[in-house]
C-alpha cells in the first residue's frame, strides 16, 4: 500500500500465520465497492474466522512475541548453525534406529510459501535418505502414510527432510517413523 498500489490481496493463512482467510486492503473506495457486491454475502468472514484473524495481527504488535508463538515465522527465520545441529542429531537419530539407510546431512533451500511466495528460497540444512537397495518413492510414500505423517520430498534420488519444518522435539518421532517406514518397505 505504501507504494502506491490501490488494492492488495492476500490470505489470513500461509505467512501471515493465521486462520484460513481472504484478505482485501485498499483505497476505502475500491473496497467499499467490493463491500455492496451481492457475492460477499457469500464470502464474508466468520466471527470465529475474525477473532482467530484479530489474535494473529495482535501478535505483531510484539515483533518478539509474534516470531515465538507464529509457526511460519519461528521456521523461516531459524539460524543455519541451528538447523545444521538439529539435521546432525536426526542423523545420529535414524543411524541408531536402522541399518538400512544411508543417511546424510546436506545443505540445501527451503521453499517459502507456495502460491503465497513461490520463487523464495532459503539456505537451510536437509538429512537425506536413500534405502540400501529400495526405492526412494515408496520410502517417502511410507513417511506420507505414517503416523504421524511426515512430510519430505525428493531430489537427487534420495528423500530429504527439511530440518527448518521439523521441532527439535520432533526429532526422535521422525526417526521413529522413518525406521517404521523401513520396516514396511522390507516386509
Amino acid at each position: 500500500m505504501a507504494q502506491g498500489a490501490d488494492v492488495v490481496t492476500f490470505s489470513g493463512d500461509k505467512l501471515l500465520g493465521g486462520p484460513q482467510a481472504g484478505i482485501v486492503l485498499g483505497r476505502k473506495e475500491i473496497v467499499e465497492r467490493g463491500r455492496r457486491n451481492p457475492l460477499l454475502r457469500a464470502l464474508r468472514i466468520d466471527k470465529l474466522t475474525l477473532a482467530a484473524l484479530e489474535a494473529t495481527l495482535r501478535l505483531y504488535l510484539d515483533e518478539g512475541k509474534a516470531m515465538e508463538e507464529i509457526p511460519v515465522l519461528r521456521m523461516i527465520s531459524l539460524p543455519l548453525p541451528l538447523l545444521r545441529r538439529r539435521a546432525q542429531r536426526l542423523k545420529r537419530l535414524i543411524l541408531r534406529s536402522t541399518q538400512d539407510l544411508e543417511v546424510e546431512v546436506v545443505r540445501d533451500n527451503s521453499r517459502v510459501g507456495g502460491g503465497a511466495f513461490p520463487v523464495h528460497e532459503l539456505p537451510t540444512w536437509a538429512v537425506a535418505v536413500r534405502v540400501k537397495g529400495g526405492d526412494v518413492e515408496e520410502l517417502e510414500e511410507g513417511l506420507r502414510k505414517g503416523e504421524p505423517p511426515v512430510v519430505a520430498r525428493i531430489a537427487e534420488d534420495r528423500v530429504l527432510l527439511d530440518l527448518r519444518t521439523i521441532t527439535e522435539e520432533e526429532l526422535p518421532i521422525v526417526a521413529q517413523v522413518l525406521r517404521k517406514a523401513v520396516q514396511n518397505l522390507k516386509a
